[in-house]
């Protein structure tokens, strides 16, 4: 009887840890952000709230840092402050393992507006939409059937997303035509903003976009990747008029290696500087523990798991969080993986914690002899060290497998995972 009642809670456990966002007004949220004096998403807030006509921002973070948890703040923010606001998640549209040309992204981006329009309003806003204006220029302007690309209306959004011979034939045969797409895609965006205007009664009304999962573009095997990532640096740094949409207020999610380009990327794009969303700060940089932060992780879990101490201990979650560097994912998969491992035995035995960080360290095994070099210049300065423009790949992935992690305190600064440290040395 008592195995089966353990086993019980460690399954309700393990499932309060379901790697998915959730709403801020969810009993597992925790608003520590809100109590700090950086908080990226009250700044994002009031940029928004301050511009009048319209606007661009860009929110950084690394995948699993609680980004799109904290885009649904935003979200709220801003409707409380009578803003309409289309929170798109682009996985549905974009092949995130595929370049990205501006032709594609704002294609893909429209499109998501579009249906995200039909469904709030329960009415297609305008007699022709967006994909059925779109056909029409690629057969009478671009002649598809010549390019051997053949797709009804209805598919091409699908096609996009999981097709990367149609995307790449695509963008193949909009060469040439990007400021067409370009002013199309302006146009129709004007159009929904005037057609909300219109249905709201709110001549003023702002209209914003959030552009989420933009950051988890990323390249399949090193050639792959190196071209994935040229292709998203090259989006955010030569097409600033493009990603600037009159009449709407948008908010680009970008992957934390292009923060090594943001300033001049937010120059281009209006002046906003790009806010980050930092792995919780469990350690400072001389790798002393942070006490505070490894509260906010040890909270996080109480909101989830009230009776986690059935199961650990005050020293063991706090191993766990420091193990992960702050990561709310890696923080959850490794509680996971203890809870998988444990086989009942509670309180877990420390070696089954030693078993769950084994685990995770595996998965970012092995390293490069050249990455070590690099990772342990990370470590030594807390700087991402990018000697060229031409290494913007390698960086990114380091940062796509979490081997370097991004924080805050005062300063952005960086530091190697801290299950890898010991790997790195000499």
């Amino acid at each position: 009887m008592l195995e089966n009642e353990n086993s019980h809670r460690l399954k309700t456990f393990y499932n309060t840890l379901v790697d998915q966002s959730i709403e801020p007004t969810d009993a597992y949220y925790y608003p520590f952000l809100e109590k700090s004096l950086s908080d990226p998403i009250a700044e994002l807030t009031s940029r928004i709230s301050f511009s009048i006509s319209e606007s661009v921002n860009l929110f950084s973070g690394q995948s699993g840092c609680g980004k799109s948890t904290e885009l649904k703040r935003l979200k709220q923010n801003l409707q409380q402050q009578d803003c309409e606001v289309f929170l798109l998640d682009m996985r549905e549209y974009i092949n995130l393992n595929t370049p990205v040309e501006i032709s594609d992204f704002l294609i893909s981006i429209m499109t998501a507006l579009s249906d995200e329009i039909e469904q709030r309003y329960k009415q297609n806003p305008i007699k022709r939409g967006y994909l059925e204006r779109l056909n029409d220029f690629l057969q009478q302007d671009v002649n598809l059937d010549s390019m051997g690309v053949k797709v009804a209306v209805g598919d091409i959004k699908a096609s996009l997303k999981t097709d990367p011979t149609f995307k790449q034939r695509l963008q193949d045969s909009l060469q040439g035509h990007t400021a067409k797409i370009v002013t199309d895609a302006h146009v129709f965006a004007q159009e929904m903003v005037s057609f909300i205007r219109q249905e709201t009664g709110d001549a003023d009304k702002k209209v914003v976009l959030l552009i989420d999962s933009v950051e988890q573009i990323r390249g399949v095997g090193a050639e792959n990747a190196e071209k994935v990532h040229k292709s998203v640096a090259n989006l955010f740094s030569s097409h600033s008029e493009g990603l600037k949409i009159p009449m709407l207020h948008i908010v680009y999610t970008i992957p934390p290696y292009l923060t090594a380009l943001a300033p001049g990327v937010g120059r281009q794009l209006g002046g906003a500087m790009a806010c980050t969303l930092p792995s919780i700060h469990v350690q400072n940089k001389d790798n002393s523990i942070d006490p505070d932060g490894l509260d906010i992780m040890r909270t996080l879990i109480d909101k989830r798991y009230p009776q986690w101490q059935q199961f650990f201990t005050v020293d063991q979650l706090n191993l766990l969080a420091t193990s992960s560097g702050g990561d709310l994912r890696d923080f959850f998969r490794l509680i996971q993986a203890a809870l998988v491992k444990t086989a009942n035995q509670m309180p877990i035995p420390d070696l089954v914690i030693e078993h769950a960080q084994n685990h995770l360290r595996r998965e970012m095994m092995p390293i490069a002899n050249d990455d070590k070099q690099w990772l342990r210049k990370i470590e030594d300065n807390k700087k991402a060290n990018l000697d060229s423009i031409e290494k913007l790949p390698d960086l990114a992935r380091l940062f796509d497998h979490k081997l370097v992690l991004n924080y805050r305190n005062g300063d952005d600064w960086y530091g190697v995972h801290p299950l890898l440290k010991d790997e790195i040395k000499e």
